[in-house]
């Protein structure tokens, strides 16, 4: 099967969005499929991106920045993706995250005869609402109804996001989650010299791991990391860095962290708090129980699907969530030992080539049946 994967976010840019792609991009690889990415570019500023991923072909377009809608480049489609497309000429075509860019890649293929898979990955809506953007929670429902709708299957990646597209009037929805690596992310990267360098007094250590910016409501720990009761360590970058940076002085700030040193960092902490509520899915969250911490979430969107409270970790009521917060954590830390057994073994069956097979099967349900039985032929010519 020709994939073509249309990217709203791709590296260099280290997010959800891409990870996920990246995951979808070495399992096609590794069970004898091609792929094509259409990804934005690095801003003029900036320096050029990669045009090759791990063999595979990355077309990159023009990117923008809009401070107001997105800490991230934007890419702006152009005439040319129809060339690119019919010249790869997909079986179907990958939206991941579709907006801008995703909406040049769904006409592209509806032009072509392409059929789309639509994967709803960004809560565009209630992001809106973090920035402080004028656009109504209404006006943004209606484009990205508008968008899903003239693609053949949108997958969700959790069961209240697939509730929220359903109520919105969103058309064919299924539900895709993600994978985790649960080989990279254990108990077993835990670091105490780290832990001694982060935490000096032993002090428990309560993490966050991901982008510094508006959504993510990560001024929420403030008050957390004032107490003086915890280590609060910050693990990513972003926008808001300084301003967090000066409001919790006591915390430790490490950057954004990848691979190994992610893992350790991850493994090193006690319990893990992600503070914003406009998750899809919440990828990090995942990572943490992976990683044998237990969890601190808002009662809202993915890490309803993630946590069990009482079990791995604690759902907090939005309104409620820096007030509870200290208490959450001394509970959480009192019987840690609990939490993080039952935490690592709610993920051990979500590995990423389980998730992969299953979308490979919603590549295939949007395929007419001529192509379908082409690649059934081709497979059986080859012995498959």
């Amino acid at each position: 099967m020709r994939v073509a994967i249309v990217a709203e976010s791709f590296l260099p840019e280290v997010n959800g969005v891409s990870n996920s792609v990246i995951r979808v991009l070495e399992h096609l690889r590794r069970t004898g499929h091609e792929a094509l990415v259409i990804a934005p570019d690095t801003p003029p500023s900036q320096p050029r991106a990669d045009r090759i991923y791990d063999g595979i072909r990355v077309h990159r377009v023009p990117s923008r920045m809009f401070p107001k809608v997105t800490t991230l480049p934007l890419g702006v489609p152009t005439p040319r993706l129809v060339k690119v497309l019919r010249g790869f000429d997909p079986h179907v075509v990958h939206l991941a995250s579709p907006a801008l860019l995703g909406y040049g890649g769904v006409r592209a293929a509806r032009w072509l005869g392409v059929p789309t898979v639509a994967v709803y990955q960004t809560d565009v809506p209630g992001f809106a609402a973090s920035y402080g953007i004028p656009m109504t929670a209404r006006a943004a429902w209606a484009w990205f109804r508008h968008l899903h709708g003239l693609a053949d299957r949108t997958l969700a990646p959790s069961s209240v996001t697939m509730e929220s597209l359903v109520a919105q009037r969103f058309p064919r929805v299924h539900r895709w989650a993600r994978g985790v690596d649960v080989l990279r992310f254990a108990p077993s990267a835990r670091n105490q010299a780290l832990r001694a360098q982060w935490s000096p007094r032993g002090k428990p250590i309560v993490g966050f791991v991901g982008r510094l910016a508006p959504e993510k409501h990560v001024e929420r720990l403030i008050g957390l990391a004032a107490g003086g009761a915890v280590q609060v360590v910050i693990v990513g970058d972003g926008v808001d860095r300084d301003k967090l940076q000066s409001a919790m002085p006591t915390a430790v700030f490490t950057g954004a962290l990848y691979g190994d040193e992610l893992a350790a960092a991850y493994a090193s902490m006690d319990v893990f708090v992600h503070p914003g509520e406009h998750e899809t899915f919440c990828q990090v969250v995942q990572e943490a129980l992976a990683s044998g911490l237990p969890v601190i979430a808002p009662d809202a969107g993915g890490p309803r699907d993630l946590v069990t409270p009482w079990r791995t970790g604690l759902l907090l009521a939005v309104n409620e969530f820096e007030s509870r917060l200290p208490d959450a954590v001394a509970h959480l830390t009192s019987e840690r030992s609990r939490y993080a057994l039952a935490a690592r073994r709610s993920v051990i069956g979500r590995s990423w080539p389980v998730i992969c097979d299953e979308l490979l099967g919603h590549y295939e349900a949007v395929l007419s049946p001529f192509v379908r039985r082409q690649l059934v032929s081709t497979r059986h010519a080859l012995g498959e």
